[in-house]
């Protein structure tokens, strides 16, 4: 009758595993064994891995009931083998014990330590909550089978465990019974009844057919079950999705066009700036080569002449580059300073 979210934390709490501190070897006493209150988890002096034997010492455990036992690490070669069929392995894990017969002492909820009845494809419980294990159940530490029928005297076992919610802790209780599938005991009347549908009043879970008596007072579904939604919560959801698919391909667009925009712009300014600089170098060259050609010039006329009587030499064409230094021989071709052999022209 609580919450999925309660229901998780009850469950957390069985499977805790409580040990005790003494190492293999040690003194131990088997009086101090006993059940946890609140889980009703087994307890003793050993560590996880030892049981309290006979002798009062720990020592390692012979068996393992479960697939995964604590405290063991995954690949240890240590972890006890589990018992073949038509054994148990107790929860010290001292040793595999063959099953008892109907009416002998059992352990807590340890339905699986009973014989099972002749008929028992007939009374096990094949819908997964766990009433009976091949027709047996363990009610009040004693070995039953699960054959009480409609209308008939039964036996109930309630236990109340300590559960927890978020902020707040509570008694939940289980409730089991020795009726036939689909039959449970009532705990008031002690008899067998026909489990409820959904809807149906009830007081606890064990009432419904679902398993699930809300906090409302009615059978709900179960638990376990799925959500089913309605069509227009798949198209929300598609639309959601299409439209975030959408509006981040256009946020990258509009990022990276702004981006190549901030590019292109700086691309531009350089291409300005190196343009106006090879210019002024270009403007630079051309005054210099002037300034070279109209100095030589003035320095071709003779001192010893007029202006009148100066002889006329015909200028030989430009030089690609004023900036070389060169003489002009009396034919008019020029002589590369630099160069030491003849004919080297621009």
């Amino acid at each position: 009758m609580r919450s999925l979210s309660t229901t998780l934390l009850f469950l957390a709490a069985l499977s805790s595993t409580y040990a005790g501190f003494t190492e293999q070897g040690q003194p131990c006493t088997q009086a101090n064994n006993r059940l946890q209150i609140g889980t009703y988890q087994f307890w003793s002096e050993c560590v996880t891995t030892n049981f309290c034997s006979d002798k009062g010492i720990c020592e390692p455990r012979k068996c393992r009931r479960d697939d995964f036992p604590f405290g063991y690490a995954q690949d240890s070669d240590s972890i006890p083998d589990k018992c073949d069929r038509g054994q148990f392995c107790p929860d010290e894990g001292s040793e595999c014990q063959a099953l008892l017969p109907v009416g002998s002492p059992c352990q807590m909820n340890r339905d699986d330590q009973c014989e099972a009845p002749p008929n028992f494809k007939e009374l096990a419980d094949t819908s997964g909550r766990g009433l009976n294990v091949n027709g047996s159940v363990c009610l009040q530490n004693v070995c039953m089978w699960a054959n009480a029928t409609l209308n008939n005297p039964c036996v109930v076992d309630n236990n109340a465990f300590i559960a927890y919610e978020v902020d707040d802790e509570f008694i939940h209780i289980v409730s089991r019974g020795n009726c036939v599938a689909g039959l449970y005991c009532d705990a008031a009347q002690k008899v067998c009844l026909n489990e409820k549908a959904l809807g149906e009043s009830c007081t606890a879970d064990k009432e419904c057919q679902s398993w699930n008596c809300l906090e409302s007072g009615v059978c709900g579904t179960p638990a376990a079950e799925p959500q089913h939604f309605g069509i227009w919560v798949y198209i929300v959801v598609a639309l959601g999705i299409f439209g975030g698919m959408l509006g981040t391909l256009i946020g990258l667009f509009a990022f990276h066009r702004k981006r190549r925009d901030a590019d292109r712009e700086k691309r531009l300014q350089y291409w300005k700036e190196q343009n106006a600089f090879h210019q002024n170098l270009k403007n630079v060259r051309e005054a210099a080569r002037v300034s070279v050609l109209s100095m030589n010039d003035r320095s071709n006329r003779s001192t010893l002449y007029s202006r009148e009587d100066a002889p006329m030499i015909q200028p030989t064409a430009q030089k690609a580059s004023g900036l070389r230094n060169f003489m002009a021989r009396d034919d008019g071709s020029d002589i590369d300073e630099r160069k030491p052999h003849e004919g080297n022209r621009f």
